[in-house]
């Protein structure tokens, strides 16, 4: 079994939550460990909550979600001015700021930025999972 959802939301606030809960029932529905659910879920909102205050001329959030019994695949993108990925440097360790992207990395696995110039950006970031029963991470 797998669950697949796109959705296409409007860039503010109150989209955050919602895709979280959205993510947390997916999980649910897979008897996800607690703990690598509270790590998507956090790293999700990050990814959101980057859109919500850094997309310059973005008009909404696309977020994909791909939930499997072993693994969930999340996407965020959006269509704003961009960013260069390669000039985001990790937070310093007394930093107030900048922690969303070092936090995505460090929750999840297989992170992916792209980010074109008036074209929008896109994070893909994934984690495995310990299947119940024992039978070990994929």
């Amino acid at each position: 079994m797998r669950i697949s959802v796109r959705l296409n939301l409007p860039r503010e606030v109150d989209s955050v939550p919602a895709v979280r809960r959205l993510l947390r029932c997916a999980l649910s529905a897979f008897q996800v460990d607690r703990q690598d659910g509270d790590d998507l879920e956090l790293a999700l909102t990050e990814a959101c909550a980057n859109v919500v205050k850094h997309a310059t001329g973005a008009d909404g959030i696309e977020v994909r979600l791909d939930v499997a019994e072993d693994r969930c695949a999340i996407d965020v993108a959006d269509n704003g001015a961009g960013f260069d990925a390669s000039a985001v440097d990790d937070p310093g360790p007394n930093s107030e700021r900048g922690r969303g992207l070092f936090l995505i990395k460090a929750l999840s696995d297989n992170v992916r930025m792209q980010s074109t110039p008036r074209s929008g950006s896109l994070i893909h970031f994934e984690k495995s999972f310990a299947l119940a029963g024992g039978a070990g991470a994929h």
